[in-house]
């Protein structure tokens, strides 16, 4: 799998990026920048959708922590919403990534409910 569909969608307190797809070595490369224009371009508190990514490998990892690393040194957020018992949920859990990007315990509310 090597393709990334990356929907926009701003609001007036956030901007939501819903991610469908792979985020892979192949797909990390863009999905950063264009995290990187709507954080640099105003875009102070994101979500990242990623109730329909099929599959999060090393790479793709690495550009959501950048984002959490961009957000918090400039003063905004990046929380991540990801389905109870998936494997994209997984990789965030036994990273311990879970808790940094704003995810709840199974059965609490996801980030968009705050």
């Amino acid at each position: 799998m090597d393709a990334l569909q990356v929907a926009r969608h701003d609001g007036a307190d956030r901007t939501v990026l819903a991610l469908v797809g792979a985020l892979d070595v192949a797909t990390a490369p863009g999905f950063r920048q264009t995290l990187q224009e709507v954080q640099y371009g105003g875009g102070r508190s994101v979500v990242l959708d990623l109730r329909e990514l099929e599959f999060l490998d090393s790479f793709g990892l690495g550009v959501i922590v950048g984002g959490l690393r961009r957000a918090r040194t400039h003063g905004g957020s990046l929380t991540v919403e990801v389905p109870d018992g998936s494997r994209v949920r997984h990789v965030f859990e036994v990273t311990g990534l879970d808790e940094p990007l704003g995810m709840t315990p199974p059965g609490g509310r996801s980030a968009s409910d705050h």
